[in-house]
């Protein structure tokens, strides 16, 4: 596992105490390393089960609610997900190692640049845009699962136009106070059937 490879171990062993995640998410958890997706005065904090800043007023976000996120989500392999907020892409790259295509859209013009690059040198295939993740990514719907790393007041119709019916969206909601809330899509678009999986806080989505 090479550099902070203890570290890593113990994270993992934290976040299966902490969280139900599946073994499966925890290996890919442990397998990230988190440590690139901070700067190098925060290497030492990256193994903290909590978020820390990137820039731009983002945060990465703590493991714990990646593995979280991830396990509500359970891609398959060779499964298409939308992610709404690249951020510096840590999120990104969990997912892409559960064998998930990621499609990510990123408000920032310089944390998409960063996070495409910093993607690319660790070997993950992530595709990322600078957008306005209220419209999705339209060109390579329909996604079999997607995701919100930012906040918002209701999930994007458009977000869920492009998530197959029957598939899973994950999303922080609200803006005073933030519920993690998984929802499954309707065949007419909209959401069926919702559940939630408690308070959380997040940045805005922008």
């Amino acid at each position: 596992m090479g550099e902070y490879a203890t570290e890593r171990a113990r994270l993992r062993e934290r976040l299966a105490a902490r969280t139900d995640a599946s073994d499966r998410v925890l290996d890919a958890v442990e397998r990230v390393p988190r440590h690139e997706f901070v700067s190098d005065a925060r290497a030492s904090e990256a193994y903290a089960d909590r978020p820390l800043p990137i820039g731009d007023d983002q945060t990465i976000s703590a493991p714990h609610m990646v593995a979280v996120m991830c396990d509500l989500l359970a891609p398959e392999p060779g499964d298409a997900v939308l992610e709404i907020g690249t951020g510096c892409g840590y999120h990104a790259a969990v997912m892409a190692e559960l064998g998930a295509d990621v499609f990510s859209v990123e408000y920032h013009d310089s944390l998409a640049d960063e996070a495409r690059a910093r993607l690319a040198r660790l070997g993950y295939d992530v595709r990322v845009r600078q957008g306005d993740g209220r419209e999705g990514w339209s060109e390579h719907a329909p996604y079999d699962a997607a995701y919100l790393t930012c906040a918002a007041s209701e999930i994007p119709e458009a977000v869920l136009d492009q998530t197959r019916p029957g598939e899973t969206v994950v999303a922080p909601v609200g803006r005073g106070v933030q519920r993690l809330t998984a929802v499954t899509v309707g065949e007419d678009g909209g959401i069926r059937d919702r559940t939630d999986h408690g308070g959380v806080r997040f940045v805005p989505l922008l």
